[in-house]
């Protein structure tokens, strides 16, 4: 059975099949790098994470892109507003390219907290503006795209396939729906390639409509175009992103290269919390680093990393996630059984006896296998492959109990536990895989989550937290020892 993928622009699920056979190249919209990344980052990379993992599960060689943000994203997601980088710079007192470094930063250490592969090309938009300054020419060459003003805009009326993604009418797109649209525009649902500067304005570039900056959606399609050639396999990104963003980056692709822009468009459901919409405004909006360490007022505990990847895994990707203490804590539960049965079995293996594998457990394995293969090829179907680890569980722990189980079949439930739960799903660790022992490997793995839970704690600026983690773990003999380049180590007094 082959993957199946469900395509946006079609509609359907659909068999995948690349442009270039045993290649993949994926491209997902990265973050706007003007805050802590929350609860809603988490479920649109660890989805796009778990899509790059399979595939190379499958044997094709995949490219990885996501992008950094750091100008050119407006207030308003559309033309109109401020720059989010320029605004919290403004608040924080920063320049908005230290702003965008820290939390650049901040954002690859959470997604490391959650085991998210890291790209294997993370671009910026400040570093590509002369492409981004070529593609809005090329435009206005060829007759799509107008200056007004020393602004640039694309004129959707000349692009016939504008809305195909979102299936919406440029006709019934009203002017002022959200904001007061720019007269500057012929239709309202022009969109911007070049904003046109402001002489205080931080970020700005010399062009050849006078000093300005990119407007969001264009650096997507240069640096997915960059990196990954005029057409790609798959571009991912939240389904709140599926319209302007990607409708804006098909039409400004597409009118450039005459070629079809996306081959797979894949999007991820949101977030809710206690079945509300998570948001600032509603009083349960919820970072990472918060939700790591525990800090934030909904929670009742700090939280393992991996549990929330796990709980991102129990809902499929399309569908919405809603969040609550409860539901976090059951994750919590669910993970902690399946890392229990996992260091249970690496200890049983160095002490086991060499045999033979068992042909009944080979054959359970092996069925295994293939009901979490075809949980995955079915449109990533992370909930039910969940299931079958937890299958898993069952098995290992028999074989854990059996005096008389071999060091080859031991082995194999081991090498399951690796290649599905740790190599696809990202929930089994490398870490506990040593041959220390039982009870040492679990002490260690549980010192390995009390330190990242001070680190959050720490990095959230919730200090007292973190000092009572420190504190209450020396009562009990444990010295925690902060190192250099933010590395905190562990050791008996």
């Amino acid at each position: 059975m082959s993957l199946k993928l469900y395509n946006t622009m079609a509609r359907k699920v659909e068999e995948f099949t690349p442009l270039v056979e045993g290649r993949a190249g994926v491209y997902v919209c990265g973050p706007t790098v003007y805050g802590h990344a929350h609860l809603g980052h988490a479920k649109s990379y660890v989805s796009f994470d778990i899509l790059v993992r399979y595939l190379r599960y499958l044997g094709y060689a995949v490219t990885y892109v996501q992008n950094i943000t750091d100008v050119g994203h407006l207030t308003d997601d559309a033309d109109e507003g401020e720059d989010k980088l320029a605004v919290a710079a403004k608040k924080e007192h920063k320049h908005p390219m230290a702003l965008a470094e820290y939390y650049t930063a901040s954002y690859f250490a959470d997604m490391d907290e959650l085991k998210c592969v890291r790209p294997d090309i993370s671009p910026r938009a400040t570093g590509h503006i002369p492409e981004q300054i070529e593609l809005v020419q090329t435009l206005v060459d060829k007759g799509y795209a107008y200056e007004a003003n020393g602004s640039v805009y694309f004129e959707v009326a000349k692009f016939k396939d504008y809305g195909k993604l979102s299936g919406r009418n440029v006709e019934d797109m009203q002017a002022g729906a959200r904001v007061a649209v720019s007269p500057d525009k012929r239709h309202p649902a022009d969109f911007a390639l070049w904003k046109k500067a402001e002489p205080n304005h931080i970020l700005q570039w010399n062009s050849p409509w006078g000093k300005g900056y990119p407007g969001w959606h264009l650096e997507c399609s240069v640096m997915s175009m960059k990196y990954l050639g005029e057409t790609i396999d798959i571009h991912g990104g939240g389904i709140e992103n599926k319209f302007p963003h990607h409708e804006c980056e098909i039409a400004q692709s597409e009118a450039a290269n005459e070629v079809q822009f996306v081959q797979y468009w894949i999007h991820n459901n949101m977030v809710t919390v206690d079945g509300q919409k998570m948001g600032k405004s509603l009083n349960n909006f919820i970072n990472l680093k918060e939700l790591f360490a525990g800090s934030h007022k909904l929670l009742s505990q700090p939280y393992d990393p991996l549990a929330v990847r796990q709980l991102i895994l129990q809902s499929h990707y399309r569908s919405t996630m809603d969040f609550s203490d409860a539901a976090l804590a059951a994750a919590q539960s669910g993970y902690d059984k399946i890392t229990d049965a996992v260091i249970a079995l690496r200890k049983r293996i160095s002490g086991a006896t060499e045999g033979g594998l068992d042909d009944k457990v080979a054959g359970e394995l092996d069925e295994l296998k293939g009901k979490f293969e075809d949980a995955m090829n079915e449109d990533l179907n992370t909930a039910v492959a969940l299931s079958v680890m937890f299958e898993l569980v069952r098995v290992a722990n028999r074989l854990t109990e059996d005096s008389g189980a071999s060091g080859e079949t031991l082995r194999a439930a081991n090498e399951m536990f690796t290649r599905l739960g740790g190599g696809v799903l990202g929930i089994v660790r490398d870490e506990y895989a040593s041959s220390s022992g039982g009870d040492e490997a679990l002490l260690d793995h549980l010192m390995g989550m009390m330190i990242q839970q001070r680190k959050a704690a720490r990095e959230n600026k919730d200090f007292a937290k973190a000092d009572e983690i420190r504190d209450k773990l020396l009562e009990l003999g444990i010295v925690f020892e902060d190192k250099g380049g933010g590395e905190t180590t562990w050791r008996r007094q």
